[in-house]
């Protein structure tokens, strides 16, 4: 090859890098309501050929929850970008400061929508908190959003998601909501949430809910996620179970739980209420049940096999988070961590589909199943 040649190969070449440096597009994310990092886990790890999602700032209440966050997303417990404040007091200035974003989520705490919960929807301490998340809306102005809360909040005959779809188009969003089972993409859990996705009016791109069908022939058992932990993987404590609640557990068959029909009368449970989830044990062939921030009065999850709760680590596994994500706080803090999170693998399927949206990649879908909802502002 000639000197000319290889001038013109090598401008070539640094042109074609040039080029797909200048078609790469990458959105800059914010978070409110962040939890320990689920999806700002999910997120970052999301990529698709000239599209990234890269972290700009997170907010959230909890100290310990901000803590992982930064140690884990931004490699650092104490990096700046992680804000520690109740945003009912936030100043969206302290946002702002830390950079514009382009895209948004906020899983506003669910606990108000809860079907667990009193149901006390807008009335409730927390109802009201998703406002938040549409005040960011009309403050940041992102291109996308990604709300999140329980399927729960579909009570009352969907007037609460009707009032919060309301607001949300009203920000200046096309919308697109759906209810999610997780353990059908995937993660080995029964985990069912309400998600929005949300597009700018003026951006031409259209969402499509991600068909969990390539997902069929994943192995989502509680056996097969709890197996080969490492012994290096933090947050294993476990926890001290009382030689009665030992004894009840070994009577309770796998899948069962304290309303088994052979406990002996000294250890059955005298209440009038009978949550399925007291002393439940996983059944090792089918995903978990949810996994919650809870623990007292025998709402751990339950080992289908040893008598005890499961530790945070298995938990964690159930959520999908990696071996090397390690939670900060005391083993209570961490559970209500995990408990509150969106399963990062979970997470990254939609937001994998928003990018391929970008991209102009067509994937399988399917409806949106509350679009219903949308109609008839």
């Amino acid at each position: 090859m000639t000197i000319a040649a290889e001038r013109i190969a090598d401008m070539a070449e640094h042109e074609g890098r040039f080029s797909t440096q200048e078609r790469t597009k990458t959105f800059r994310f914010g978070e409110l309501f962040s939890g320990p990092g689920g999806l700002g886990l999910a997120a970052t790890n999301a990529s698709r050929p000239g599209y990234e999602i890269v972290h700009q700032w997170a907010t959230d209440y909890d100290a310990d929850t901000c803590r992982t966050y930064a140690a884990n997303v931004c490699g650092d417990e104490g990096h700046h970008t992680v804000v520690h404040h109740d945003i009912r007091t936030l100043d969206y200035d302290i946002l702002a400061e830390r950079g514009g974003i382009d895209g948004l989520a906020f899983g506003f705490p669910c606990n108000d929508f809860s079907v667990v919960g009193e149901r006390k929807a807008f009335d409730g301490e927390f109802g009201p908190l998703y406002t938040y998340g549409v005040r960011a809306l009309e403050r940041f102005q992102p291109e996308w959003f990604l709300a999140e809360n329980v399927g729960g909040i579909r009570a009352d005959g969907g007037r609460v998601l009707r009032k919060i779809f309301r607001d949300m188009m009203d920000a200046g969003y096309r919308i697109y909501p759906h209810y999610y089972k997780f353990e059908e993409y995937g993660v080995p859990q029964a985990r069912h949430r309400m998600i929005v996705i949300g597009i700018r009016n003026d951006v031409d791109v259209e969402f499509k809910v991600p068909s969990p069908d390539r997902f069929k022939a994943e192995d989502v058992s509680a056996r097969t996620a709890l197996a080969n932990i490492p012994s290096w993987a933090k947050n294993q404590e476990p926890t001290k179970q009382s030689e009665r609640v030992i004894e009840r557990l070994n009577h309770i068959p796998a899948g069962g739980n304290a309303w088994h029909a052979d406990m002996p009368e000294h250890l059955q449970i005298k209440t009038n209420t009978r949550l399925s989830s007291i002393y439940r044990r996983l059944h090792p062939d089918k995903p978990a049940y949810t996994v919650t921030g809870s623990g007292g009065g025998g709402t751990h999850i339950y080992h289908w096999e040893e008598p005890r709760a499961l530790t945070n680590r298995e938990r964690a596994r159930l959520q999908t988070f990696p071996d090397d994500f390690e939670f900060r706080g005391s083993k209570e803090s961490v559970r209500k961590q995990i408990g509150m999170a969106v399963p990062p693998q979970g997470a990254q399927v939609i937001f994998e589909a928003l990018l391929d949206s970008y991209a102009g990649i067509e994937y399988d879908s399917v409806p949106p199943s509350l679009e219903e909802l949308t109609l008839g502002r």
